[in-house]
């Protein structure tokens, strides 16, 4: 019989303690025990996901009710600490009795015993004071409240304070925090009965099933499985963000074009640029690796495209072949990821000022490459999902001001504001 707690413990260790990335772990795990109930592997998805959303505030909390701080403990008593504090502080339908046995039951088993005491008493310590938790006086140190009561890194925090105001800072703290609908395109090549179809068995399924923007885009809620909803087998849809889907929208794809998406894994706005063109014209998507194009292969298959194929290349390196070719370049570059912590929450964790200057100078480095790749007249779509405008705005501005283009339409989507993830996007035209 699997315990779903062990399960979380030895997850929450691989994410928390090795920096394995978030959703490629909880990827991996879900379709590992897939053979569990909706209900159980619910719960690891949710404390897991969780713990590490909130690991700013659990150690706030922890380290008020503990002599040993969080940075000394031993790492798998640390884990168990998190993930205990999370279900006390933020699940009512868990027991916090239960919380605490099975977290001191889990800590003898993993050869812990001597500490069964400490994680019983400092579970229980929170667990009998959780209404009276001293947290930062926002009025004295509204950073120190921002860091703990949003979970997020002082670092960020000023970031998004010096580029943003001080409502719409809050704002997308808050939105960070939310919770994240799964988003999806419905195929261009289903007719309105198909499309109506599609929604009708997802309702039948349980599935709350909500309009965006786009009129085909939608958001879901209650998704147990994706690969087993109706329609996924048979390309009828794919999983992407209302933002994502912009991008191609506003790249104004026509009949017959030629499209390059130079860093296009797993595929959703490459085969999104295919649908667009119906059948005709022809897209290329590009990616690093091999198996990130193979990523994009299986997209392709399942989406029964035609017109698409995949090819290795790095993004840095010029292809003197494509030099002049392309109608549309959709650059959708590697980014600081700010605007997607609400669905990778660890990337908070991971980012410093060096990482964000390295990213700036790296999507410089592509756009100094791939800008020749678009015929004159042509369109560059260049687009990040970050919040963080050095490398959206700025990177622009120095883009136009070195390049033959002509900027043609802008725009940011807020976490909060838009009803998506961040995302910048801005179309450049190529002067003839």
């Amino acid at each position: 019989m699997t315990n779903t707690r062990e399960v979380i413990l030895d997850t929450l260790m691989e994410i928390l303690e090795k920096q394995q990335y978030s959703h490629l772990v909880m990827q991996g795990v879900l379709n590992k025990y897939s053979y569990l109930e909706k209900q159980e592997r619910s719960f690891i998805k949710r404390v897991c996901e969780g713990t590490v959303e909130q690991k700013i505030r659990i150690d706030y909390v922890i380290d008020q009710f503990s002599k040993t701080k969080t940075k000394k403990m031993k790492p798998l008593i640390r884990t168990l600490l998190r993930m205990g504090t999370y279900q006390i502080l933020f699940m009512d339908g868990v027991p916090d009795a239960a919380v605490c046995n099975e977290s001191v039951k889990l800590a003898g088993k993993r050869g812990f015993g001597t500490l069964k005491g400490f994680v019983n008493g400092v579970l229980r310590n929170i667990s009998r004071n959780k209404d009276n938790i001293s947290y930062p006086d926002r009025e004295s140190d509204e950073t120190s409240y921002f860091k703990v009561m949003y979970s997020m890194p002082e670092e960020i925090i000023a970031l998004m304070k010096e580029q943003y105001s001080a409502a719409e800072t809050e704002m997308m703290l808050e939105s960070l925090l939310g919770k994240r609908p799964l988003t999806i395109r419905i195929s261009g090549a289903l007719s309105e009965e198909e499309k109506k179809e599609l929604l009708e068995h997802f309702a039948e399924d349980g599935i709350v099933v909500a309009e965006t923007e786009l009129p085909y885009v939608f958001s879901l809620e209650k998704v147990d499985k994706i690969s087993e909803l109706y329609g996924y087998e048979e390309g009828k849809f794919f999983v992407q963000d209302i933002g994502s889907a912009m991008v191609v929208e506003m790249a104004g794809i026509k009949k017959d074009d030629y499209v390059i998406d130079v860093c296009a894994a797993p595929g959703g706005k490459a085969t999104h640029a295919a649908e667009k063109l119906c059948g005709s014209g022809r897209v290329q998507a590009r990616d690093l690796t091999e198996y990130k194009v193979s990523m994009i292969e299986e997209n392709v298959e399942r989406l029964r495209l035609a017109n698409m194929d995949a090819m290795v290349w790095d993004a840095t390196v010029t292809d003197e072949s494509a030099i002049g070719k392309a109608d549309v370049v959709i650059a959708d570059l590697p980014c600081s990821g700010l605007g997607v912590i609400g669905r990778k929450s660890d990337i908070k964790y991971r980012i410093t000022q060096q990482s964000l200057e390295e990213v700036e100078a790296l999507q410089r480095d592509i756009l100094s490459v791939v800008h020749n790749y678009v015929k004159p007249g042509g369109v560059l779509m260049y687009s990040t999902c970050t919040i963080n405008r050095k490398e959206n705005e700025g990177n622009k501005e120095w883009f136009l001001q070195n390049f033959p283009f002509e900027e043609e339409q802008e725009r940011l989507m807020l976490p909060g504001r838009d009803g998506s993830d961040g995302f910048y996007m801005v179309r450049l035209r190529r002067k003839v």
